[in-house]
């Protein structure tokens, strides 16, 4: 089987074991709904569990007291400031070109490119380096770089809440442009990203998180919300990617679930670029031409976005066990549940589908460009006046008792999250929580190997794998190299190394 592509012979049996609803001929009228006037959304995240949810869209605290400003002039270097500031400072960065990676370790701290006459900061890999900017700590600002050439990822949270990360340039930066992991309470917006192997903005085992204003294009996946919650995705431009918008739930990673996304209000164009994920990993199972992928998540909302020209599908709904690149994790439900597709703007879709969609069409006896394809179980979804599509797969699909999201603004919190303290005991999960789960899962393949793998090449020798986090080498020709993380001091290697080998799921 060609990577990218579904499984036919998985799709037709599903079909014909029950997984799929037969339609019948449309003989009544078809139900129409207007978006305007119909019940709202009523349902999502219950804000009582933390704050009252915010009506605008700040992520990071308030300050009571500023700090001082740090002023980073050409040829300088960004890390020295980092090294010398303290919470509550901002650190101004002027035009030039930095090539070195920067990591925030501390609380409050704002990282500022300073823009004149459209002149920015860059951060230049240069082919060389890893990372360009990665920050543990809490109510970080990171906003008006232009990033580079680097192999890893542009910009990184490892566990830090309540973070900004707004109005970047990221151009050809490897596996990850923007990637917020085990973070909550974040904001990524008005950013323009281009040229990633993985995903432009992948939002990692994340709670209340809102993407907006992006321009994602030329990357294997957009925008990526995966196993994470009380995500808005809205008012983006993505196109030209292999997939537009995805919402996943990939097995193996400790955080199990997916739910409770609202993606609206996109403009989701033409995302038929070649697949260019690394081999097997998961990403590299999305087919060419995938406007808006669901496999696994819950309570996923579509309403209100432009989709157009994707030449596979408009939205392609999977369960685990029809999607390519994902092994099965008996802790985490494999099916697309509480879905609910509401008004959208469907164009020109389907037009060039793979040959395993057209054999499920077939199925249905159905003919055309599927704008809506949906494969396995999905229970209690619905959708919104689906006669204006050509669909496989939803004719048991309910018809939504709600017809708009008007009332759900954001997710974010009045009240940012306290800041995380780390224990001493703890410092090992955390750190593999939030830097190891990015790369690797417990039995799957993902952008690294698998941490079972791993396990069994260490499992005697916690210190060895220490080292090796700090110095690694390439040792498999299938496996991108891995990046050092030598940031991390010694003592933190050490106990990362020491509960990845005793992780069990």
């Amino acid at each position: 089987m060609k990577a990218g592509k579904l499984v036919v012979a998985a799709l037709i049996v599903a079909a014909f074991a029950g997984g799929l609803y037969y339609g019948k001929g449309q003989s009544a009228a078809p139900t129409i709904t207007s978006s305007d006037s119909g019940k709202s959304f009523s349902g999502g995240y219950d804000a009582s569990q933390d704050a009252q949810v915010a009506s605008s869209s700040s992520a990071a605290a308030k300050r009571t007291v500023e700090g001082v400003t740090h002023v980073v002039e050409d040829g300088m270097s960004i890390m020295e400031a980092v090294k010398a500031s303290n919470p509550g400072d901002t650190i101004q960065v002027m035009p030039g070109t930095y090539s070195e990676t920067v990591y925030i370790d501390k609380d409050d701290i704002r990282l500022i490119g300073v823009i004149q006459e459209g002149k920015r900061a860059v951060m230049d890999g240069k082919g060389e380096l890893n990372d360009a900017i990665l920050y543990s700590g809490n109510n970080i600002v990171v906003e008006n770089f232009r990033i580079t050439k680097y192999k890893g990822n542009a910009i990184m949270g490892q566990a830090g809440n309540n973070f900004e990360i707004r109005n970047n340039v990221i151009v050809d930066t490897g596996v990850y442009g923007i990637f917020p992991q085990l973070g909550k309470n974040g904001v990524v917006e008005h950013n323009v990203i281009s040229g990633i192997e993985d995903a432009a903005i992948y939002v990692g085992m994340s709670d209340n998180i809102h993407v907006a204003h992006n321009d994602v294009f030329d990357s294997v996946a957009g925008i990526e919300i995966e196993n994470s919650r009380h995500a808005i995705v809205e008012n983006n431009y993505v196109h030209n990617n292999t997939g537009g918008i995805l919402a996943f739930i990939t097995p193996g990673l400790p955080i199990k679930t997916t739910y409770d996304v609202i993606i609206r209000n996109n403009f989701i164009v033409g995302n038929n670029h070649h697949n260019f994920g690394a081999p097997g990993s998961t990403v590299a199972g999305i087919p060419a031409g995938t406007g808006i992928l669901i496999m696994a998540a819950d309570q996923v909302i579509v309403e209100g976005n432009i989709i157009s020209d994707n030449k596979t599908a408009g939205i392609l709904i999977t369960d685990h066990a029809n999607a390519p690149n994902t092994t099965i994790d008996p802790e985490s439900e494999p099916n697309p549940d509480q879905l609910a597709i509401l008004n959208n703007t469907m164009l020109n879709n389907g037009y060039d589908t793979i040959d395993e969609v057209k054999a499920l069409m077939l199925t249905e006896f159905k003919s055309g460009n599927p704008d809506i394809v949906r494969v396995g179980p999905s229970r209690d979804s619905c959708i919104i006046n689906r006669h204006r599509y050509i669909t496989v797969g939803v004719d048991d699909f309910a018809e939504c008792d709600f017809s708009n999201t008007h009332s759900v603004t954001t997710y974010l919190l009045d009240e940012p999250v306290p800041p995380r303290e780390i224990l001493a005991e703890d410092r090992g999960q955390i750190a593999y929580l939030g830097v190891c789960a990015g790369c690797h899962t417990y039995t799957g393949r993902m952008i690294g190997p698998p941490v079972q793998m791993i396990q069994a090449l260490y499992m005697d020798n916690p210190q060895g794998l220490a080292e090796y986090i700090a110095n690694p080498v390439k040792k498999r020709p299938d496996y991108p190299e891995m990046p050092p993380q030598n940031y991390l001091d010694e003592e933190t290697r050490l106990a990362v190394a020491k509960y990845m080998l005793s992780v069990k799921r």
